[in-house]
């Protein structure tokens, strides 16, 4: 297990953009490349941001490959006019009205509940108890499924957020899932709700197929790398006692900690492009096929672009990272993980005095080569 790629990515970064080096990226010995596309790794803020943003020579449509026996075909893996278009359509469930009535409807009352069910004990694993549940809790709302289905709905989450340790668990799990949503689907298409779901269904413009695809992305893309990042920022604020305790006192501070908290150690590493023609990035030729493996994590430590980048530091002058991937295909719901950690770290704070560490635990760590988070979080607090 890696806890610390980035002293890694540190030294890759002197190649903007190199063949990769598949064991040492990921801390893997078997990497099953054999035969593949040419892949090449792209380190480097500016490398990674002009990669992104060109949709001429570079592809998504490599996720196909990817995440579709799972998913299905969703935006993922769409280019040109189809991600326009589906993009669109997806875009208005995802307004700045919607994103209110989310938080005050939805978001508060779920993160309320789960605090709920520590808050008279003095201590918690906030993990397990609140950044892991919370956001697929959010889903479910969003979706309007049932309050009696979220157990099972939850679970179904869990196997298929774990599609890379058991593939054969994910798939089932997309298949109950698809076979649970479709019946909702048609439902709303004759009796629309106030939810997620007939907002899509209407107008007809997405197949219910698409649809379906969308609602179970948006696990993995929405609920992992939000549990995923709201936990990171709670383990540098808590690691960094001065700078909680400096949120604590001046909330206007908590905007600023979010984007370094996703800088800092965002939740997924790395995306993939498709080199569509031979082209050169940085000045290193890439042949057309080759994979682009671009480092998300290592872009926002470019020391090119921050000072001391492995540094946690909410005071540091902002300018932007790729923590949301970008171009066109950046995050369609980053404003929605925006607000949900925003909550959580309030109610958090609001609610639970003095909250830190707890000094008897194993101290927590942040993990992993792909997704980043800490598996556990065990704090102590003082009853009111």
């Amino acid at each position: 297990m890696i806890t610390n790629p980035y002293p890694d990515c540190a030294a890759l970064r002197s190649d903007p953009v190199a063949p990769a080096d598949i064991g040492r990226l990921f801390g893997v010995t078997d990497t099953g490349m054999a035969g593949l596309p040419d892949i090449y790794a792209v380190m480097t803020f500016d490398a990674a941001h002009d990669v992104l943003r060109d949709e001429r020579r570079f592809s998504s449509a490599v996720y196909a490959g990817i995440t579709g026996p799972v998913m299905g075909r969703t935006i993922l893996e769409m280019d040109g006019p189809d991600h326009h278009r589906y993009r669109s359509l997806l875009q208005q469930a995802f307004s700045r009205r919607a994103m209110q009535r989310w938080e005050y409807d939805l978001v508060i009352p779920v993160v309320d509940e789960l605090i709920d069910g520590f808050a008279d004990a003095g201590r918690a694993e906030l993990v397990s108890q609140l950044t892991f549940p919370f956001p697929v809790n959010v889903i479910a709302g969003l979706l309007g499924l049932p309050r009696s289905d979220r157990p099972q709905f939850h679970q179904w989450a869990a196997d298929l957020i774990a599609v890379t340790e058991d593939f054969d668990r994910a798939l089932a799990a997309s298949n109950a899932l698809h076979d649970y949503l479709i019946g909702f689907v048609t439902e709303r298409r004759t009796a629309p709700a106030d939810d997620l779901i007939s907002v899509l269904a209407q107008g007809r413009q997405l197949t219910d197929e698409e649809i379906v695809a969308f609602c179970r992305l948006l696990l993995p893309a929405g609920a992992e790398t939000t549990y995923r990042s709201s936990g990171n920022l709670l383990f540098g604020l808590f690691t960094h006692p001065d700078q909680l305790d400096a949120l604590r006192a001046d909330r206007t501070l908590l905007p600023q900690a979010i984007e370094e908290g996703l800088r800092w150690e965002c939740p997924l590493l790395t995306v993939v492009r498709l080199a569509l023609e031979d082209t050169t990035i940085a000045g290193v030729k890439v042949p057309a096929g080759a994979v682009l493996i671009v480092h998300l994590g290592s872009a926002n430590h470019d020391e090119r672009r921050w000072d001391h980048p492995e540094t946690f530091d909410i005071f540091r002058p902002q300018v932007p990272h790729l923590a949301f991937g970008g171009g066109a295909h950046v995050c369609l719901g980053m404003h929605l993980a925006r607000m949900e950690t925003r909550v959580v770290v309030n109610r958090l704070l609001d609610r639970l005095p003095g909250l830190r560490l707890d000094p008897e635990a194993i101290p927590p760590a942040i993990t992993g080569t792909s997704l980043r988070a800490p598996t556990t979080l065990p704090v102590r607090f003082r009853l009111r």
